[in-house]
């Protein structure tokens, strides 16, 4: 599965983003090369007007569900209506560093 593909597919055809960046960060973890287990979504929706966060992350996920039960370790998401990314000056937040082991052994 390319993991990318499956979620820029799954995410276009369900939620029309009008901006949608992903990002695949496995190689920050203390994963084998080409691991394709973490990923960091941002998109912007209008279908994500009038839902709470945990909502919209609920929406994510489902539509995510089989990457998520198979390569898929870590998922971060921010999703935003086009209100919400418009006044966040369509900046993202910037990812941690990986705190879950040394990428050296």
């Amino acid at each position: 599965m390319q993991v990318n593909a499956f979620i820029e597919s799954q995410l276009n055809t369900h939620l029309q983003p009008v901006f949608l960046d992903i990002q695949d960060e496995s190689h920050q973890h203390n994963v084998a090369p080409g691991a394709q287990s973490h990923f960091k979504v941002t998109i912007v929706s209008d279908a994500f007007e009038g839902q709470r966060l945990i909502a919209r992350h609920r929406q994510v996920n489902a539509l995510l569900a089989d990457a998520l039960a198979g390569p898929v370790h870590a998922l971060a998401l921010h999703t935003y209506t086009p209100q919400e990314w418009t006044a966040r000056g369509e900046q993202s937040f910037a990812s941690p560093a990986c705190r879950g082991g040394s990428k050296s052994g």
